[in-house]
């Protein structure tokens, strides 16, 4: 295809989409009102998962060791928990520091009373993981390590985060399957009503030498129009609303703050936009180039 055939394309996309105003309309409602909601479940989960992360921070495993144990054996623990992969980072707390922290949050002025360290020998490191539901395997090796005397964890916080996440993508999942394949559906009718329509000029046009592309490229491109219009206008409105809906929450659920961290509007469309446009394109894509095959017998 030369140049003036690819822009005699673009043109006669335009003048599908305007000659079949009611259904071009119709698809690019449509598929804007499925990519709005697919937007609206892309913001939720995406700060569904940055909420999950932050707490995930907050979950550690904690080691305390045999009596009796050097110094220079906690450094080497140490570094050998900040080698596994699952591991975020660790924080060595020794005995002093635990009783220090212990006094001043439940003995106050009483703990005058205690000439040595009650807690002699309750050293720990708490450990920070990148992902909670890795605890397991490395609670495996952290009881398998030679001066470790006990390891804590919070199996059940684990377990909860590790299904949060499963679930949230399993939904994910159904939900853009479901609203791609109606997207879909929407354009192959408008191609296809396109197609109907022009049924006599194809014929002419093929008669007088017109190649296969030729024939075929303005219904293509007129379908991905379609697809990129209907996901400009919800990426637009999801923008300017997004910011309102956070302010909202912050303002309303102050006490929250440090669960409902959320991600800003240029986080959340640094990835969302582009991928949105070519969602959209993409559909059109699709969806006409399958319409076009199956109508016209070229």
């Amino acid at each position: 295809m030369n140049i003036r055939s690819f822009f005699y394309s673009i043109k006669q996309g335009f003048v599908n989409i305007f000659r079949n105003k009611g259904f071009s309309m119709a698809s690019i409602a449509t598929i804007g009102a499925c990519l709005f909601l697919l937007g609206v479940f892309y913001c939720v989960v995406a700060n569904v998962e940055n909420m999950v992360k932050n707490v995930q921070k907050g979950v550690s495993v904690t080691v305390f060791f045999d009596q009796g144990i050097t110094e220079d054996r906690i450094n080497e623990i140490q570094a050998l928990i900040d080698k596994r992969p699952e591991v975020d980072h660790s924080d060595y707390i020794s005995a002093d520091a635990a009783w220090e922290d212990f006094k001043d949050e439940y003995l106050g002025e009483y703990a005058d009373g205690f000439t040595e360290n009650p807690l002699a020998d309750s050293s720990s490191i708490n450990i920070f993981m990148k992902d909670v539901s890795k605890q397991p395997e490395l609670v495996t090796y952290l009881e398998a390590v030679s001066g470790i005397r006990t390891v804590n964890r919070s199996e059940v916080t684990a377990t909860t985060l590790t299904g949060v996440n499963g679930f949230v993508a399993y939904i994910s999942a159904a939900i853009i399957i479901i609203l791609l394949s109606v997207s879909i559906f929407l354009i192959s009718n408008t191609v296809a009503t396109g197609i109907s329509v022009r049924k006599e000029e194809i014929a002419i046009m093929k008669y007088i030498g017109a190649t296969d592309y030729f024939v075929r490229a303005p219904f293509v491109i007129e379908g991905m129009i379609i697809g990129a219009v209907g996901a400009a206008i919800p990426d637009i409105i999801i923008y300017f609303l997004y910011n309102k809906v956070i302010k909202y929450f912050e303002m309303e659920y102050q006490t929250l703050d440090d669960l409902l961290v959320f991600l800003s509007v240029h986080d959340i469309f640094r990835y969302y936009l582009p991928v949105s446009l070519i969602i959209g394109v993409g559909i059109g894509f699709l969806g006409s180039t399958i319409t076009v095959r199956r109508h016209i017998k070229v």
